[in-house]
């Protein structure tokens, strides 16, 4: 089973192989119960959110972490994937515009991405 920052790496490498566009992650330990990390991207378009659902997926299936729920959006304009401790929220520019989640959770603490970029998974 991996620990939460191994779970970030995997989804934030898979969306960045994936072009996923303004990658962020924020940590919400201390903000909710929900998750220890929401990790947030868009797509250009609504098969690119598609697309970078799937590339996580797998990417995490293959790790041996399988979501507990998968919920999308009007057509693709979100896509949210419940790891339990992490939630990755895929979404189109429009969409992530109107939800707003980064102001929403703006008490939380962004992470760099860099760090997940360059950390191998142990």
């Amino acid at each position: 089973m991996l620990n939460e920052k191994e779970m970030v790496s995997i989804a934030v490498k898979a969306l960045d192989n994936k072009q996923g566009k303004d990658i962020k992650v924020l940590r919400t330990a201390d903000q909710t119960t929900l998750a220890d990390y929401f990790v947030i991207c868009n797509g250009t378009s609504n098969t690119q959110v598609r697309a970078l659902a799937d590339a996580v997926e797998e990417a995490m299936s293959k790790a041996g972490e399988e979501p507990h729920h998968i919920e999308g959006h009007r057509g693709n304009q979100w896509t949210l994937m419940d790891y339990s401790a992490v939630v990755i929220h895929i979404f189109t520019e429009e969409g992530r515009e109107f939800y707003g989640l980064e102001r929403l959770w703006s008490d939380a603490e962004a992470v760099d991405i860099a760090d997940f970029l360059t950390a191998e998974a142990e």
